[in-house]
């Protein structure tokens, strides 16, 4: 019988578009302007803390929807954004430089919905607000750590072809300068180097002189290498802070882009972010005694490092193990002493190192030192800030046995810094140092203005289209009006699913620009229903070959939309691409309202039926 859906086809439709409303639901609740409070290096936020807050909100008659402590985090709601401001204000007058307090934005999705996975859409910093990093990479620091790397394995090479060698020194552009003790070993060294070192432009400037440096080319690949490595350390980062709707985007040849909408203060953010930590495992040099240390007269393979109450250490220069194989860590409280602990796990590679580096040095002690780069407050010829090596020992400890891709640090100081320490080497060390050269905060009143235009801008042009569709259709105008009601809702659904879609401006253009094509479909099929009447056709026989015969236009001409859209994407940023997704995604979803949609409802209405008219 024409015009009759199957059971299963009319609660295919009715299941589809009811999941559609449910993921789409959290979007009415909304977010509740929130405090974060965590604590910085040296500092948790604990019991004690949370009380403090609270009374002190109390005290300033600031009523707040909840405040929670959550692993060593506290997050107060508010009932507006006046609120929150000032409660942001007195809690750091009273908590002071100890404590990270940012402002943040905590979805107010109920307890059920959130536990099968219902959440908000999430917004860019066009509509939600936030931060914007204008980060750049240290190029210098980290060609100076290849050249140093570079080093270690000449020598290396050339003590195991038994080639000996005066020295191994820096050379111009990064380059590196081999003096041979023994003029005849020249050629055989020429030949060792260029085959173990392709890449590298090995010459020798005189008869005991080699000279190895990067090509033009190799020395661009570096930088790429160096830039493309610091964007997937600070997705991971990005990633620890909870912010997943982030953009972060290479800019220029040296420079990145980082976008962090929701967050309104950049100190937890700067921390983690800019944050250039690493372990260094290296050996202690026994031979050296305290006096000399207090001169200062140390062998040329050792250096003074210092524990964090000012101990000496001296330590072997050359770093047996570095933080690039460590692939995840987490903080805990070492049962045997009652302090902190880091759980440490390195690669295969790693793990590699470390086994045969205890099994060598049994009953010697090892120092795990903490490096990190910052802001010596000078800047270079060409106005940059010039970093400075900070590193500090953290850890001195015998080796009592042979151990491989999973150990734990001690002595990292309280749990706030055991945690932070974790975050950083979990999240892996940077390749090379980053400085912030730029910051910008985008406050949640711009955000809220784009949100209102967009959803008037939306609204008007949804009530004109439904407006068209009664005036010109009637009842099938009626049907084309709830099957874009029903596109809307599984937009919005779809994008709160989505992981990796982010709702922007444009998107909120994509999604009007949606809502026209979406009635475009039923244009033709009415149409050609109303164009099968007039040929004479039977009603019933007239919906039918009206939806068949609309079906290739409209598949055709959404498919090159959707292709479009898709190109848009791969080759867009930011908000080109956040327009691209709401834009294929609701030419897709038309398809199904359009067509399946509009026909269950019509088949519902006349289907299986004698009709002598029909309302169109």
């Amino acid at each position: 019988m024409l015009n009759r859906f199957p059971l299963w086809k009319n609660l295919m439709v009715i299941f589809t578009i009811a999941i559609g409303a449910l993921y789409a639901l959290p979007n009415i609740y909304g977010e509740d302007p929130a405090v974060q409070i965590s604590g910085t290096r040296g500092h948790e936020a604990n019991e004690t803390t949370l009380a403090d807050v609270q009374n002190l909100l109390a005290d300033n008659r600031l009523n707040t929807k909840s405040i929670v402590l959550e692993n060593g985090s506290i997050l107060a709601r508010f009932q507006n954004t006046n609120d929150q401001l000032l409660a942001k204000d007195k809690i750091v007058e009273k908590l002071g430089t100890g404590y990270s307090v940012a402002l943040n934005l905590a979805p107010a999705t109920p307890a059920w919905l959130s536990s099968i996975g219902g959440s908000p859409m999430k917004w860019g910093l066009d509509l939600r607000g936030g931060v914007r990093f204008l980060m750049e990479v240290d190029m210098n620091t980290a060609l100076s750590k290849r050249q140093e790397q570079l080093q270690d394995s000449i020598k290396t090479e050339l003590r195991k072809e038994k080639i000996q060698y005066a020295g191994v020194q820096n050379g111009e552009n990064y380059s590196s300068v081999v003096t041979l003790v023994n003029p005849e070993q020249r050629f055989q060294a020429l030949q060792l180097l260029r085959k173990s070192h392709p890449n590298l432009t090995v010459t020798d400037t005189n008869e005991n002189t080699i000279s190895l440096s990067l090509s033009d080319a190799a020395l661009i690949e570096a930088r790429d290498s160096a830039i493309e490595q610091n964007l997937n350390i600070l997705r991971k980062r990005v990633g620890e802070l909870g912010v997943s709707e982030a953009v972060i985007q290479r800019q220029g040849a040296e420079r990145i882009v980082v976008e962090l909408p929701g967050i309104q203060d950049t100190a937890r953010a700067k921390e983690i972010l800019g944050a250039t930590a690493t372990l260094e495992f290296r050996l202690v040099n026994t031979n050296v005694t305290p006096e000399a240390m207090r001169r200062n007269i140390v062998p040329s393979d050792t250096e003074i490092q210092y524990q964090q109450d000012g101990t000496p250490v001296a330590l072997f220069k050359k770093s047996m193990l570095g933080g690039e194989h460590i692939i995840n860590s987490s903080a805990g409280i070492d049962n045997q002493t009652g302090g902190t602990q880091v759980s440490v796990t390195l690669d295969a590679e790693g793990g590699d190192i470390m086994s045969q580096i205890t099994k060598l040095n049994l009953k010697k002690p090892m120092a795990t030192l903490y490096v990190e780069y910052k802001d010596s407050g000078k800047k270079d010829a060409n106005g940059k800030v010039i970093l400075e090596k900070h590193a500090e020992v953290i850890s001195v400890a015998t080796i009592q046995g042979r151990f491989g891709s999973n150990f734990q640090i001690t002595g990292s100081g309280t749990m706030a810094e055991a945690q932070n320490l974790s975050v950083l080497l979990r999240s892996g060390a940077l390749i090379a140092p980053i400085q912030i050269v730029e910051e910008r905060t985008v406050g949640p009143s711009l955000g809220a203005q784009n949100v209102e235009q967009g959803l008037k801008a939306g609204l008007w042009g949804l009530a004109i289209v439904i407006l068209f569709c009664l005036a010109y259709y009637k009842l099938f105008g009626l049907i084309a009006s709830l099957a874009l009601c029903a596109n809307m809702i599984l937009v919005v659904g779809l994008m709160s699913l989505l992981p990796g879609a982010t709702l922007t401006m444009p998107g909120i253009a994509g999604i009007i620009l949606s809502v026209g094509m979406s009635v475009d479909a039923n244009v033709l099929i009415f149409e050609r229903i109303k164009e099968e009447i007039r040929n004479g056709r039977p009603i019933q026989q007239a919906i039918n070959e009206g939806y068949n015969g609309a079906w290739t236009s409209i598949f055709d001409a959404n498919l090159t939309t959707i292709l479009t859209s898709i190109v848009l994407y791969a080759v867009g940023t930011g908000p080109v691409k956040g327009f691209a997704i709401t834009l294929s995604l609701g030419v897709a979803i038309s398809m199904f309202t359009a067509i399946t949609g509009t026909r269950m409802l019509v088949n519902w209405i006349y289907g299986g039926k004698r009709v002598e008219k029909l309302s169109i």
